[in-house]
């Protein structure tokens, strides 16, 4: 196994604030990395940086051996590079289940294939139900998925965030705090699920 995720000196800045200070890492495939740090040492600029929402100042970002620092959110994306929220980034009115089939990297249809090849877009989205569902049940909130977002615990929301993280089939997953807030039991579970990806 090899390197997933290396950076080199990457620095970000805000004005006169340092938010991210000449990091280099290597992260080794099939890993668990803890980034620990104390509120405002850049641990989520970190993140946001890695996954093209802001460009670096300096250094380099490769990602499965591809240099990736300029490249928009949807670009890292695409690659495999997937990210969680602090704050789950989910549809409120939206049932569970539609929100993890909303993040599916999909590569899109034209007019004249939705129009003429119906059969085919319905099945992709029936596979792409079932295999929501089977994450859902991976991650214990199956019994909600016809349930409005808006109703689920805030431990529930992170799961669901790691569920659309997972729909996409990423390389490398980035959990931005992904226990902060929530009950211990279900802190536990969403540890034993992420050691179980791996």
């Amino acid at each position: 196994m090899g390197s997933i995720l290396n950076t080199d000196n990457l620095v970000k800045r805000f004005g006169g604030l340092t938010a991210v200070d000449k990091v280099t890492l290597d992260v080794e495939e099939e890993s668990i990395v803890g980034l620990i740090g104390p509120n405002g040492s850049g641990k989520t600029t970190l993140f946001n940086v890695l996954t093209g929402v802001y460009r670096p100042d300096a250094g380099k970002i490769f990602f499965r051996r591809e240099r990736i620092d300029g490249l928009q959110p949807h670009q890292v994306y695409i690659k495999g590079l997937v990210r969680t929220f602090q704050t789950p980034k989910i549809i409120q009115k939206m049932t569970v289940l539609d929100n993890v089939m909303l993040a599916v990297r999909n590569p899109g249809e034209s007019l004249l294939t939705a129009l003429f090849r119906r059969r085919r877009w319905i099945g992709f989205e029936n596979r792409l139900r079932e295999k929501a569902l089977e994450i859902l049940r991976f991650l214990g909130l199956d019994k909600h998925a016809y349930t409005p977002a808006s109703e689920l615990s805030g431990g529930q929301m992170k799961l669901l965030e790691i569920a659309r993280a997972l729909i996409s089939e990423p390389k490398m997953m980035l959990l931005d705090e992904p226990t902060a807030g929530v009950n211990p039991v279900l802190a536990y579970t969403i540890f034993d699920r992420v050691e179980e990806l791996r």
